[in-house]
């Protein structure tokens, strides 16, 4: 029997603290959309500069690399659980950098989805590089994939025609990477700034939704489902970034912090935010756990 880490009073954010690998076959739910960021595998002894200081960019073990045969073999895994889990007309968008982008995209493919586009996140405070030997990095690469070929997904895009002026909004995303504001319960590694996904969030789904994140980190996903009124599931193997997750969805209770958050967030600002209603009223049926 799963029994959640967190669940929040409102029932909008639920957290599993656990292996995604051991945790998903164990329920039969399905979900509107996913995100996931999983390991990039780049835990390598490698350095930057953050903050003006130069820093060893290693996350933590569960970061390391192995034989490439076997990391391709974990994506796969992980990319066959979460179609699974998706609605017939749901989505599914992966976080990357070139090392793990292009394979994962193949993965995609093999295992039936249809990719809908590649999104560039061109930040616009990356930070420097420090051997002056190449260019600087300063993009990460987004799929957005359709569980089905022939079935239609949600893309809300006179939403994001809004939040673009007026214009169609293109696969390139220029937006800066998390700020101090978003660390006040700490900082996961590989941290997502809410901007992004909050875009993600409003993009391809409807209010009342369910979103899973079967590598949620820090929960930034959560967050943006929570204040786009989606609902959220979150799997996390760390008990340290599970118990800063129910810390900064606990955050969020407080209508000071809440109304700060979506004041930085422009994108919200087209998004009404004076809705209230019950959870049942909003969001219908619950999770089996």
């Amino acid at each position: 029997m799963i029994v959640p880490y967190y669940k929040s009073a409102d029932r909008d954010f639920t957290l599993l603290h656990g292996d995604c690998f051991e945790l998903l076959p164990q329920f039969d739910f399905k979900f509107d959309m996913i995100f996931a960021d999983p390991p990039y595998f780049l835990s390598n002894g490698g350095i930057s500069c953050q903050s003006g200081k130069i820093v060893c960019v290693d996350k933590g073990d569960w970061d390391k690399g192995g034989m490439p045969e076997n990391i391709i073999e974990f994506n796969r895994r992980w990319l066959a659980l979460c179609r699974s889990k998706l609605k017939d007309n749901g989505t599914i968008w992966i976080s990357g950098t070139h090392h793990n982008i292009f394979a994962i995209a193949s993965l995609l493919t093999e295992l039936g989805y249809r990719i809908l586009n590649v999104i560039t996140w061109a930040k616009t405070n990356p930070p420097p590089n420090i051997s002056c030997r190449f260019f600087t990095y300063s993009t990460e690469f987004i799929l957005w994939a359709r569980k089905c070929p022939k079935v239609p997904h949600k893309y809300n895009y006179e939403l994001m025609k809004s939040i673009n002026g007026g214009r169609q909004m293109t696969d390139v995303w220029r937006l800066p990477a998390i700020a101090r504001w978003e660390k006040t319960c700490g900082k996961h590694p590989t941290q997502k700034p809410l901007a992004l996904l909050a875009r993600i969030v409003l993009a391809s789904t409807n209010e009342g939704d369910w979103i899973l994140d079967p590598f949620a980190g820090s929960s930034t996903t959560g967050i943006a489902a929570s204040m786009c009124r989606r609902r959220f599931l979150g799997i996390e193997k760390g008990e340290e970034y599970a118990r800063m997750s129910m810390e900064r969805r606990n955050e969020l209770d407080d209508s000071v912090i809440r109304s700060a958050y979506i004041s930085k967030l422009s994108d919200l600002s087209f998004e009404r935010q004076d809705v209230v209603c019950e959870p049942e009223a909003c969001y219908g049926s619950d999770l089996p756990f």
